[in-house]
Formats: structure tokens, sequence, C-alpha cells
């Protein structure tokens, strides 16, 4: 199904209608075909929360300081040290 842009605005509502139920509506603009709406074709599930639990371990240290040759790396050069 084809319809121009003026149609499309006026009866948006009818056409998510029929496109929820399959079918694919092309607008078009002067008579060029512009766009398409057509139907999803996945439903999006939400996530299962904890699906993962008990697969991954994390370093007891994770969370230390980096090694100073390492830490220059990643600011550009060697850097000062900051007091705390």
């Amino acid at each position: 199904m084809t319809i121009n842009v003026h149609e499309a605005k006026t009866h948006f509502s009818k056409l998510l209608q029929r496109v929820a139920a399959g079918q694919e509506v092309t607008i078009a603009k002067a008579g060029v075909p512009v766009a398409r709406l057509v139907p999803l074709t996945t439903a999006i599930k939400p996530r299962e929360l904890g699906k993962g639990r008990g697969t991954m371990q994390m370093a007891a240290n994770f969370d230390a300081p980096l090694p100073r040759k390492l830490l220059d790396a990643f600011q550009g050069g060697k850097q000062e040290r900051r007091r705390r």
C-alpha cells in the first residue's frame, strides 16, 4: 500500500493499526517513495536480572592503585605524585 504524506499525517493511527496487523505501508512525497512503515519482527524481552550470577569472579585487589609505569601511560607521561 502506498499513500502520500498528507494522507499519512491525517490517518496515522489507522496506518499503525494496519502495520501492527502485518501490512507494510509506503509513504510517498510527490509520488516518490520516501519511507516505509513495517511491523516489528522481534519483540524485545526484558533482561533477566541475576542470570550470570556465579559465572564471573573479581580479584580481591581489583581496585588497588595501578603501578606507576602503567598509570603514567594512561595519563600521557610522568605525573607528579598527588598527596592525599
